[in-house]
């Protein structure tokens, strides 16, 4: 379904005294036919606005495009638990043989243990198996980060409680379109994200497996990564390269975000078919002793 958001300029005045204007202002509207007294409604209520008097609106400019989670807006609204019959949602690349996912690091090899041929040998007539070797990195597609990818006295994959990767309520941070690499805490400060998978979108997924991938990519900044932990962020994914800025070898948003406990998971796909709020998220690890970091099928279920 198309959704929709309008752009204005718009001029307030207070009850109490004081006025506030701004310029080429968006929020999240529920249709094309959004009259301009709902959008004056949903701009006071995105900003949490008291004792306003006055609201004139110029400039209005409806367009499609998908919502961003205006407070207050439709979106917002329609968030809840995900229920029964909730669609679900592939989240994560497809793992192939010779796949590039991070530059400089072995593409995954596929290949044979045992083949269906040989096995006829081992069985009765008519049957046969194939048992098939994979090898690759931990940092191969979508893939989860655990603290003792950081810290060697970090939780590692094996202990990772379910709880905190699975069925997690989803906040999707849609910054699509935003000229800034880096995503800090304006882009995060109106969200509630505790308790909460955080999915930044930032679109660059579409240029994942080639080598624009890499170029000016999005990344959480330090300071956005150290709101998110004192907010109380369950789990941290972005649709990027790297959630940290691959030129900072101090990878501040990777030590804040796993010295808290905070998983991350990078390289996922498809956050644009996820309402800003009420999804539920799920990127379940392997149980491998002493190990960092594993490919995960991360998916959503939408809400009903």
């Amino acid at each position: 379904m198309t959704e929709y958001r309008a752009s204005f300029d718009a001029a307030i005045t207070f009850g109490n005294g004081g006025d506030l204007a701004v310029h080429g202002f968006r929020v999240d509207v529920p249709g094309p036919d959004v009259t301009e007294s709902e959008i004056a409604a949903l701009f006071v209520a995105s900003l949490g606005l008291l004792m306003t008097d006055t609201v004139e609106l110029a400039d209005v400019e409806i367009f499609a495009e998908r919502h961003k989670g205006t407070r207050g807006g439709p979106s917002d609204r329609q968030a809840g638990p995900a229920r029964a019959g909730g669609r679900f949602v592939e989240l994560g690349h497809v793992i192939r043989a010779g796949m590039v996912t991070y530059p400089g690091l072995p593409a995954p090899e596929i290949d044979a243990h045992l083949t269906r041929e040989s096995s006829r040998e081992l069985y009765a007539p008519g049957t046969e198996f194939a048992i098939d070797r994979l090898t690759l990195v931990g940092n191969t597609g979508t893939y989860l980060d655990a603290p003792y990818h950081r810290y060697a006295g970090g939780t590692d994959l094996a202990s990772i409680p379910l709880d905190a990767t699975v069925d997690l309520p989803a906040v999707v941070v849609r910054v699509t379109g935003d000229h800034r690499d880096g995503i800090g805490v304006g882009a995060l400060a109106g969200l509630d994200v505790r308790g909460k998978a955080v999915l930044v979108h930032t679109g660059d997924d579409a240029r994942f497996g080639s080598p624009a991938y890499a170029e000016d990519p999005h990344f959480l900044t330090r300071d956005g990564a150290a709101h998110l932990v004192d907010r109380g962020a369950a789990l941290v994914g972005i649709d990027a390269i790297n959630i940290d800025d691959v030129a900072d070898l101090e990878r501040p948003a990777h030590t804040l975000l796993l010295a808290a406990g905070i998983p991350v998971v990078e390289h996922l796909t498809g956050l644009g078919r996820l309402p800003p709020t009420g999804a539920r998220f799920t990127a379940v690890p392997l149980r491998i002793e002493k190990f960092g970091t594993i490919p995960v099928r991360a998916f959503a279920r939408l809400p009903e």
